[in-house]
Parts: C-alpha cells; structure tokens; sequence
C-alpha cells in the first residue's frame, strides 16, 4: 500500500490495529512513498511492469491526476475517473488525509486530545496569531500540526484512536477495505 508520507502510514496502521488485523500477516506492507511525485518509481517497481504485486495507496486530491498517469505508465489500465482508481485501489483524499482526520475527529475532541498532550496553550497561542487569527479551526490546526517536531507524526495515530466507527474517512476505510 503506497502513501504520501509517514504520518499517512500512521493512521492506516493505527486503523488497521484498531480493526485486530495483523497487515503484515496478511502480506501487506504500507510504504510512505516520499511524496507522490515517488510514486511512478513504486508503480514500476511493484506493478504489473514490475513485480506484479497488488497495489493499492491513498493520495491527495490534488494529486490525482498525477496518479491516474503513473498508474497508466506502470502498466495498469490507464484510470479515466475517480471510481475506476479506486478499483485499482487508490483512494483520494479531500485536500489530504490530515484534512480528512481533523473533519472527521472534530474539534472537541480536537481540542481534547491537545489538552491530553499538553499542546492546547501552544495551539492557543498559534490561533492568537494575527496570521491565523481569522483562519477556520481546520486550517489552524493544519498549521499547528505542520509547524512542531514530528507533531504531525504524533498526532497521525492519536486521531484514527479518537474516530467515531461511523465517522471514519471514507479514503482510509476505503484503502484499508482493498487489502
């Protein structure tokens, strides 16, 4: 399973965990790619070109395009809509799965969770910010995670642990259903 980066294969693993499911038992390895721009290069290495693996991600809506085309390069039939890439097994994320996360967790728990970790007055202090002042809840917290060490990293599995079962991002269930 290709992902952007390593806060991506947090949640999945996390979510994986959360369902009792052993992925490396079941022969599936999640892989942050670096970046989708890196994901041609696992396409050739892994797809049907390549070793023939089943192979399957998630990737930002942004990036969609650039997938579809990598995707047709790595000899996989050249997906021409969003329901045929995620036959193929790749799911997009609105904006990205941080995004995703923080609609899906909310912001009380949001806030919640921070309180826990000892991060709520410094996010307090970022919302004070003239810069982020007038800046929507999901933006603010973007940043925050984005701007300290590995927060984004830390935070990654906290909010897959803090999700409703019903309010879990359709990209991560989705991804997860293929494997």
């Amino acid at each position: 399973m290709l992902v952007e980066g390593i806060s991506d294969q947090i949640a999945v693993e996390t979510l994986a965990s959360l369902e009792a499911r052993d992925l490396a038992a079941e022969g599936v390895v999640v892989v942050p790619v670096g970046g989708v721009r890196s994901v041609s290069g696992f396409l050739a290495r892994f797809g049907p070109a390549g070793a023939g693996l089943r192979v399957g991600g998630l990737c930002d809506a942004a990036e969609e395009r650039h997938v579809c085309r990598a995707l047709a390069r790595a000899g996989f039939v050249p997906p021409e809509s969003r329901s045929q890439l995620e036959a193929e097994g790749f799911f997009v994320c609105d904006r990205d799965l941080e995004d995703e996360l923080i609609r899906a967790v909310g912001r009380d728990a949001i806030e919640a969770i921070l309180a826990e970790e000892g991060d709520l007055a410094s996010f307090r202090t970022l919302q004070r910010q003239a810069a982020w002042r007038d800046a929507g809840f999901d933006d603010q917290v973007r940043r925050f995670l984005g701007a300290g060490a590995r927060r984004k990293l830390r935070y990654a599995g906290l909010f897959v642990l803090a999700l409703p079962p019903d309010h879990q991002p359709r990209p991560l269930r989705g991804v997860l259903s293929r494997v």
